[in-house]
């Protein structure tokens, strides 16, 4: 079976978890730029968490479909409907052959993930069903999502199917994820982040204004990363720098002193300094940010990041068993 694309708006894209293990070769990892976000919505629609779904820019955006599927949605503030009814973030919601859904722009953030029970079906390229945009493979015809597309499901799941039928009668559910999750998009972000290698290429009036600075998110923003301007980056010395690995999250400083995050469809390598990276659990904040919002950050340590990451993972596991009560 088929779904189609009636109108794809600024951008949307297929994605997944991502792309891992080949970052050696020059390919980054991409995917969901918020990958947690993804997995709580195949979890809604009982599909594998490593489901591929449509991640969705800035809204204005239609989609039609053809057959019965559970339908779930996670990221920014975002109108959604089906016909009459609005379907609110962290709720599994049925369709039908002929429902189409539709997205306005967003109040808050800038992105979301749509999962469709059944999946995206579309290729593996090395290991996912990522679209890489810049080298124009994986997803939909390693390319964003054009209107008139006809994107091809995957086979509804056992568990889907028995999810479907306890819907027939109330097509959306009562419950849903914890709002934390389903809805990363704030007003005025603080991330956190921890020393980078290069922390000590920055004198300590640097390190201060980066965490007591505020910086804006500039109109140089995309799922490469986010260029930010605010209190100047000033390096010690000036020196030329070996190129090295960089990972989203990663803060690298240019000559001019405005920093740069990386996100998930960064390159591999750079020869900025990095001063600083932001904590994996805070990725799907960046992944909202967007022209015009104002950022500020906050030390925590590596220890405390771990934590943070290992809490979070027991808890949607913990999330996962109460879905399958739920729906079985």
């Amino acid at each position: 079976m088929i779904t189609q694309i009636l109108r794809a708006g600024p951008l949307a894209s297929v994605q997944d978890p991502g792309r891992f293990g080949h970052r050696r070769i020059g390919v980054g990892s991409g995917g969901a730029l918020d990958p947690f976000a993804a997995r709580v919505a195949n979890l809604l629609v009982s599909n594998d968490v490593t489901a591929a779904l449509i991640e969705v820019t800035l809204g204005n955006f239609r989609i039609r479909f053809t057959d019965e599927r559970v339908i779930a949605w996670c990221g920014g503030a975002f109108p959604v409907q089906i016909g009459q009814d609005k379907i609110s973030a962290g709720h599994a919601f049925l369709v039908r052959a002929g429902d189409e859904l539709v997205t306005g722009a967003p109040q808050i953030g800038c992105r979301m993930w749509l999962a469709i029970s059944g999946g995206i079906d579309v290729p593996f390229v090395l290991g996912s069903r990522s679209t890489d945009m810049r080298a124009a493979f994986g997803g939909f015809n390693g390319r964003a999502l054009h209107d008139g597309d006809d994107l091809p499901l995957g086979e509804v799941t056992a568990p889907a199917r028995a999810h479907m039928k306890t819907m027939r009668e109330k097509r959306l559910s009562s419950w849903s994820a914890p709002r934390e999750w389903i809805s990363t998009a704030t007003r005025y972000p603080k991330l956190r982040l921890t020393r980078g290698a290069d922390w000590d290429r920055f004198n300590t009036s640097t390190q201060e204004a980066l965490m007591s600075g505020k910086f804006t998110v500039t109109p140089e923003v995309d799922r490469m990363g986010v260029r930010l301007d605010g209190p100047e980056l000033k390096r010690i010395e000036a020196s030329d720098l070996l190129s090295e690995a960089v990972v989203p999250g990663t803060i690298q400083v240019p000559p001019s002193g405005k920093p740069i995050l990386l996100s998930g469809d960064c390159q591999t390598i750079g020869g900025y300094p990095k001063i600083a990276h932001v904590i994996t659990v805070d990725l799907p904040i960046v992944a909202q940010l967007r022209t015009g919002d104002e950022v500020r950050f906050q030390e925590t340590s590596i220890s405390e990041a771990h934590s943070l990451l290992l809490q979070r993972e027991r808890d949607l596991d913990r999330f996962r068993i109460g879905l399958d009560l739920k729906t079985s």
